[in-house]
């Protein structure tokens, strides 16, 4: 699905939102892409990795900034991991926005889970603050 949602995004044809990641890689120095759900929740932006430490989170942790593209418009972003004691509210509100198509990575910890089964399982999704670069 990744190839078929990116490609639908540069065309201006977002899935419910979606964007397209641009990250250097750490090692190559060669910009990768993939799709990602960004979510604006009181007033910030984030991008949280629902399939775990991914290579882009890898290479975004390295690099600090990445590029967001929708169909023509892209734009430079610059991130920030939040610690795992801050992604309990951005969690259960990505929850909320994108369950219906990441749920499954999420251990089956839904946006109506506790605080306490939120918190247990931040570790293991890493959560970026970005803002325009």
């Amino acid at each position: 699905m990744n190839p078929l949602v990116a490609g639908l995004t540069r065309l201006g044809l977002p899935l419910a939102g979606s964007a397209v990641l641009g990250v250097r890689g750490r090692t190559s120095g060669e910009v990768r892409t993939t799709p990602v759900n960004p979510l604006t929740f009181e007033g910030t932006r984030y991008l949280v990795a629902a399939r775990g430490t991914t290579q882009w989170v890898r290479n975004l942790r390295v690099a600090g900034e990445a590029r967001l593209t929708v169909g023509r418009r892209t734009e430079t972003v610059r991130a920030t991991e939040l610690p795992d004691a801050a992604k309990v509210p951005v969690l259960r509100a990505y929850l909320r926005a994108w369950a219906w198509e990441v749920g499954a990575f999420f251990e089956g910890v839904g946006a109506d889970a506790s605080d306490e089964e939120l918190a247990a399982i931040a570790p293991r999704h890493p959560v970026f603050a970005i803002e325009t670069a």
